[in-house]
């Protein structure tokens, strides 16, 4: 780590003051650097007045938006711990989580608040609303200052107003910066303890594997409760000086289309399943084409093609995007084949929230197919025990991974080894030049009847591009292998469920002819709804057996 993230949104707030930097897109809520700058101080006022300390834990609870961007920003310069909490658990959960995190305060949203106001909340000493930062809650004889007491205070500190030279950020690095509770595909939520180091090693990662110039624009669609949201969405682009604008809607393809056709990100980062809808939905009725298909790899009109195919891709993303970021869950190797050859600006990392995310990731023109990247600079990462295919579970080490579980200590011996490498919990191996290839998940490999070693998510991979299937999980039942499906509505919906059971026969018989024998999948069985899902789109797993 070079510098702390905060010296970069310093220096970027000297240098680009009346640029705009964070909006709520479609809405009037707006700030520029310089507005930012103010309303953190605004809020450091608050902190001041009602005893709020260094070190003291404020959690955040709502949807994406431009205030829980100046929330968490107004904490980490206070030099107090950011709580960060998805709004997408449940109150009774939320509630918990306040509590085990010794939380003093909450910034929360209108749509968490209607049914966290139900839960009694005796640790929090304050809740602000996150739509005007105004008090909703108070006890222990807490005085909240309005707005206009804190604009008459900071009127007697700036009577000349606020400038870039009135911005000082001075923070440990080595301090804890943020709580931040997994979304729990594999149990329940942890709290991550990250420290400054982590966050900032991050953010200088991201500069260097994407950068960019100031000015350009984002679309902040993940949730930012989650570390790969949290980042790529929020962190890296505020301290690039770019202007974020968050979704503020559910990002169904219709608002996520036209946001992106309005704003025109140079960048996307999202989860597989987005430009896999897309891909099934818009290309691949195209690509299947035979005459397409014997195009595809013909000379001299392949280009032709591929190029048009490209384009289109970088027009439905607004025309100038430069880096496709995706994280969070394995790609379709289908559709990662088909944007590696129309050359697209395609980059897959490997990522956790105990890292704050990032382990692994290159640049789009360095992307070696179906990897995760090399290791970001000031992380490591080997395999332990290998077999005799170099497959073993990922350990990685370095300035990005966590200081540990908070209040876990059992938690945290078990995620290290004794000599200090942390476990990923995943299966895979590394390339000469350090590419990082997962295979799955420890929790997930199923052993075979023979001692082999099944991936569930491989099979899944396939399964998933079989016609009719929206998504997939296989689960091991008395000994063998069962596809549990989730229909594509759209495919579907003029099918009659004998039908469907008709298409899904076909397609295990398809299925099994593309996989080894060993992992041979016995039967498939029909789901009535889609699979429960965290926030950033993995299936929760263990919920299936």
């Amino acid at each position: 780590m070079k510098h702390h993230y905060l010296h970069y949104l310093k220096t970027i707030m000297e240098h680009q003051w009346d640029d705009l930097a964070l909006s709520d897109y479609g809405e009037k809520q707006t700030y520029t650097y310089g507005e930012l700058a103010e309303e953190i101080e605004r809020l450091h006022i608050m902190f001041e007045q009602m005893g709020i300390k260094k070190g003291d834990k404020i959690a955040i609870a709502s949807r994406n938006c431009a205030n829980w961007a100046v929330a968490y920003l107004a904490i980490a310069t206070y030099e107090a711990v950011v709580v960060s909490i998805l709004q997408d658990f449940k109150a009774h959960d939320i509630a918990k989580l306040l509590e085990h995190s010794d939380a003093k305060m909450l910034f929360v949203g209108p749509y968490v608040w209607r049914e966290l106001q139900k839960e009694p909340l005796e640790s929090l000493s304050v809740i602000l609303s996150m739509v005007d930062f105004s008090p909703l809650r108070s006890q222990d004889g807490i005085v909240v200052p309005n707005r206009e007491e804190v604009d008459a205070i900071m009127k007697e500190k700036y009577p000349n107003g606020m400038t870039s030279d009135n911005v000082q950020y001075s923070v440990n690095p080595d301090d804890l910066a943020l709580i931040n509770y997994t979304s729990g595909s594999t149990g329940s939520p942890k709290g991550v303890m990250l420290n400054g180091r982590s966050l900032s090693n991050n953010v200088e990662a991201a500069m260097i594997i994407l950068p960019v110039e100031p000015g350009q624009r984002v679309v902040s669609m993940l949730p930012l409760a989650h570390s790969f949201g949290q980042l790529a969405d929020f962190l890296y682009p505020i301290c690039v000086g770019t202007h974020v604008h968050f979704l503020t809607k559910s990002p169904t393809p219709s608002v996520l289309l036209k946001a992106m056709a309005d704003v025109k990100p140079f960048m996307v980062a999202t989860v597989p399943l987005v430009i896999e809808k897309i891909h099934k939905k818009k290309l691949d009725p195209l690509l299947s084409k035979p005459v397409l298909k014997f195009c595809w790899y013909m000379p001299g009109v392949m280009n032709l093609i591929r190029g048009h195919v490209k384009k289109a891709l970088v027009k439905a993303f607004g025309g100038q995007v430069r880096y496709f970021l995706c994280g969070g869950a394995a790609m379709s190797p289908t559709v990662e084949k088909c944007l590696m050859d129309v050359h697209f600006p395609l980059s897959i990392g490997f990522g956790m929230t105990e890292c704050g995310p990032l382990v692994s990731g290159n640049p789009p023109k360095y992307f070696k197919r179906r990897s995760c990247g090399a290791p970001v600079p000031n992380m490591e990462a080997k395999i332990d025990n290998p077999d005799n295919k170099g497959e073993g579970e990922i350990l990685v080490k370095g300035e990005n991974v966590m200081l540990g579980y908070y209040k876990n200590e059992e938690a945290t011996r078990a995620a290290f080894t004794e000599d200090g490498w942390m476990r990923t919990g995943d299966l895979g191996y590394i390339d000469k030049k350090k590419n990082i290839y997962i295979r799955g998940r420890i929790k997930s490999m199923i052993l075979g009847a023979s001692g082999q070693n099944i991936y569930p998510e491989e099979i899944e991979d396939k399964l998933n591009n079989q016609l009719g299937v929206g998504e997939s999980v296989v689960v091991e039942r008395e000994g063998k292998l069962i596809g549990l499906v989730f229909p594509d509505e759209e495919s579907t919906k003029s099918m009659s469920l004998e039908e469907i059971k008709k298409l899904m026969k076909e397609n295990l018989a398809k299925l099994n002819k593309l996989i080894p024998g060993y992992s041979q999948v016995s039967d498939i069985e029909i789901k009535n709804e889609p699979f429960e899902k965290t926030p950033k789109k993995s299936i929760k797993r263990f919920l299936y057996k």
